[in-house]
């Protein structure tokens, strides 16, 4: 169980700044993301963590002068109750009767109030979104504060930023050059009669030019901005990153201070207004950035780059079934490890939830082109595993049990891509309980996986697949089923997704995407279950086509990992479910048992687990 950070020194430090004469604000709002809008981020940036003690990737703080209010998803809610104090109160996003935090500040606070931002950290949409729903009301206003004021409550305790060098990514990976890119880019520029693009989401920026950063953890992305026009790209960046190499790929490429675009887009607004011409901005760039620029001198649009970058070319989809099959291997040598250890060495009560994830990581980074993991694993036992995003800490984490179940979600990112997969075993004896609802999530996996469907379908109506056998006992899970991945980039990325989440109705499939199929169950005290494979969108070959050309696609799953078969309920399984289980089971086999040492613990373990049902 995890011990609430006490932050009541820390929100009075923050009200008396607030109540002060030189910022005089009611309210003060601390997002989760960065100036890049990034869901992970730096430690230096993990503002809503100091002064809340929940450390989750996703919520928003708002802080009043009596009250502090964290609003969160369903997959933090165990998780930010066990985080915070006494002076937070939880607000569950999504939940009946819950307003967003826009609402909270524009209904449920008095007329008038000012409520303080820092610019660079809220969306130019979310900022007048807020500022019209203030103003509403009456007087209100939004009022945007240069100084944050969290970084002045951390003071001196506050991480430096990242300072490391970029580098480059191979042409062999990539499968592109940064010039192909960026001539594809000024397509849509042209397209849109816009002069250029303000790029400010770090995974688009690292995409475009084929480079890769240390910045954030998991996350091969570094702290940059970038504007390309019809004649000219620049990037601005701290040069100290840049090494000799570096500025040798990036020739032709402007390169400026980090900080500078602030400047020369409110220099560049001049020439906008004389040429009545516009800046193309996502809806994702910062209140901060559009204010340099001018709100009447920029046009929001989708980023070209999204969804570029979403649809993988062949080196990229070839990188993302080869590290798969390594990272396959990994997991065998490593669940064959665990399981010997808590079976036959007395690792049973004894081994924790940090010392398997350390060893998971450990055999992860043997295999060829690992540079590290994609995100925090989750290794989870028991009740922890019910926390959605559970992040184990040593001292606080829970020990191996073989009578509860054990959930394992778990990354690499490797040079040729980036790797999400999640696994749900039990090394004793399952309950019946927890043999059906196991079932049920692995029968919505399957019907996810062996869906066929038009060229341009969205997630939102390929998500009911994945959770009909829940629902037909009345159960379902509080996360979306599944998300794009990078190649070699965040393990997290759009447009697309499979949610019934209304925002990713426009984002449809189309072939070259990837996409993880990630349904569960959640039981509040006693388990969880989540079965995650990444998969690639492919092209179906159908007997006819009733589409007039556009085609059908389906889903190949390049996650090369067995699902364990004692945990399912055989009298629910039906006949095309049990097939379709053996042929994934004989492709793992096929592909991974050649990179594991015959006679070896991983090597054994495979070959039982992939044995037909």
């Amino acid at each position: 169980m995890a011990t609430p950070v006490n932050t009541t020194d820390r929100l009075k430090h923050l009200r008396e700044l607030m109540a002060s004469a030189k910022y005089n604000i009611n309210a003060y709002v601390v997002p989760s993301e960065d100036a890049h809008q990034s869901e992970y981020v730096a430690a230096c940036d993990e503002r809503r963590a100091f002064i809340s003690g929940f450390n989750g990737s996703a919520g928003c703080a708002i802080v009043t002068m009596d009250k502090a209010a964290m609003f969160t998803d369903g997959r933090y809610f165990l998780q930010a109750r066990q985080q915070m104090d006494d002076n937070w109160t939880l607000m569950k996003r999504g939940i009946p009767g819950v307003p967003s935090p826009q609402d909270y500040l524009a209904e449920h606070l008095p007329e008038g109030t000012r409520v303080g931002i820092d610019p660079t950290l809220m969306t130019a949409t979310e900022a007048n979104e807020l500022k019209e729903k203030l103003q509403a009301r009456g007087n209100g206003d939004l009022v945007a504060i240069e100084d944050n004021l969290v970084d002045i409550v951390w003071g001196k305790d506050r991480p430096e930023r990242p300072k490391n060098t970029v580098f480059i990514h191979d042409i062999k990976y990539a499968g592109e050059s940064h010039d192909s890119k960026v001539a594809r880019v000024r397509e849509f520029i042209e397209k849109e009669n816009a002069s250029g693009l303000v790029v400010s989401a770090l995974d688009e920026i690292a995409w475009l030019f084929n480079l890769r950063g240390t910045d954030i953890d998991f996350n091969p992305v570094f702290f940059a901005y970038a504007v390309v026009t019809r004649d000219k790209v620049t990037l601005y960046i701290d040069e100290a990153k840049l090494t000799d190499a570096v500025r040798s790929h990036l020739s032709g490429v402007v390169v400026c201070p980090y900080h500078e675009i602030f400047g020369e887009l409110n220099t560049l607004s001049s020439s906008l207004v004389e040429t009545k011409s516009h800046l193309l901005v996502s809806s994702s760039t910062s209140f901060a950035l559009v204010q340099a620029l001018g709100t009447d001198n920029v046009k929001m649009s989708k980023s070209p780059i999204t969804h570029l970058k979403a649809i993988k070319n062949a080196a990229e989809l070839e990188g993302m079934r080869q590290c798969h099959i390594r990272d396959g291997a990994a997991l065998a040598n490593y669940f064959g490890w665990l399981e010997n250890e808590l079976l036959n060495k007395d690792g049973n009560l004894r081994l924790s939830e940090v010392d398997v994830a350390d060893k998971l990581e450990e055999l992860r980074r043997e295999q060829e082109h690992c540079v590290g993991l994609s995100f925090s694993t989750i290794s989870s036992v028991g009740a922890n595993g019910a926390i959605i995003h559970y992040s184990p800490q040593r001292g606080s984490d829970a020990l191996l049990d073989i009578t509860k179940m054990y959930l394992c979600d778990s990354g690499g990112q490797y040079l040729d891509g980036t790797t999400d997969v999640t696994r749900t075993y039990h090394f004793g004896e399952p309950t019946a309980w927890e043999r059906e609802c196991f079932t049920r999530v692995l029968k919505g996996h399957i019907a996810l996986d062996r869906a066929v469907f038009p060229n341009g379908t969205s997630g939102f109506a390929l998500d009911p697949l994945a959770r009909m056998p829940l629902w037909e006992l009345g159960l379902d899970y509080r996360h979306g089923t599944g998300h794009g991945v990078g190649s070699f980039l965040n393990v997290h990325e759009g447009p697309q997704g499979v949610s019934m989440r209304k925002t990713i109705i426009d984002a449809g499939f189309n072939a070259g995407m990837t996409i993880t199929n990630e349904p569960g169950y959640y039981e509040d005290g006693n388990f969880g279950i989540r079965i995650e494979n990444t998969c690639l969108v492919v092209k179906a070959d159908t007997k006819f086509d009733y589409t007039g050309g556009s085609g059908y696609l389906k889903f190949e799953p390049v996650t090369m990992v067995p699902i364990q078969k004692k945990l399912i309920s055989s009298e629910l399984f039906t006949d095309v479910e049990r097939k379709w289980l053996n042929d994934y089971h004989q492709e793992v086999w096929r592909k991974v048992s050649p990179r594991l040492e015959k006679g070896s613990l991983g090597y054994e373990w495979l070959k039982r687990e992939t044995s037909p049902m």
